[in-house]
């Protein structure tokens, strides 16, 4: 079964970053929403490695003001919630969970330097922040994915004391449709794509 035209507009064709927001307050009971239909995506090994702080509170906020970039501040303080997507560089913890099929997957991954598991759990993260745009905008919210940040403080910040690392922000809410900027070009098939 395909998504009608309703459907992928509104997934794709009519979605558009966000940059303004409406002050309309995300439920956790949303938030947690989200996590359950993001967590379907597929990653490696089912490995899962995506892991979320959802930044809410104005005091949270104000202490990740500061590590934006200038560009950013603005959107990010007025969106409701700003989810800071990580991944687990320990990921293989979870393996016997994740993949009972595969019972030495855990001490594959394990036997491996973090340094080795760093790029499988960014790959991973990246797959299941891509999911958690599409899960956003599939449950009524706006979406507004930013990379300009201070990646090490974001980890200091709010990650110390784990093996989480910041991939990427993502701010969450109900967009204001006023802040939308024109929609920038994309690539022709002709162009990006080939068919062997």
């Amino acid at each position: 079964m395909a998504l009608d035209r309703d459907g992928l507009d509104l997934l794709f064709f009519n979605a558009h970053t966000q940059n303004a927001w409406r002050n309309d307050p995300i439920s956790d009971a949303l938030l947690q929403q989200l996590y359950d239909a993001a967590r379907w995506a597929p990653t490696l090994a089912n490995s899962q490695p995506l892991r979320l702080v959802f930044v809410t509170s104005p005091e949270a906020k104000a202490r990740l003001k500061p590590l934006l970039a200038a560009g950013n501040v603005d959107k990010t303080m007025a969106a409701p919630v700003t989810a800071i997507v990580a991944h687990d560089v320990d990921f293989h913890e979870q393996m016997s969970t994740l993949a009972p099929h595969a019972p030495g997957m855990k001490d594959y991954f394990g036997s491996l330097s973090a340094e080795a598991r760093a790029p499988i759990a960014s790959q991973g993260s990246s797959m299941q922040g891509a999911y958690l745009i599409l899960a956003a905008r599939a449950l009524g919210l706006d979406c507004g994915p930013m990379g300009g940040f201070d990646k090490a403080g974001v980890d200091n910040e709010f990650l110390a004391g784990t093996t989480w690392k910041s991939n990427f922000l993502l701010n969450l809410g109900h967009g204001d449709p006023a802040g939308v900027h024109p929609r920038a070009p994309r690539l022709d098939f002709s162009f990006a794509a080939q068919i062997l």
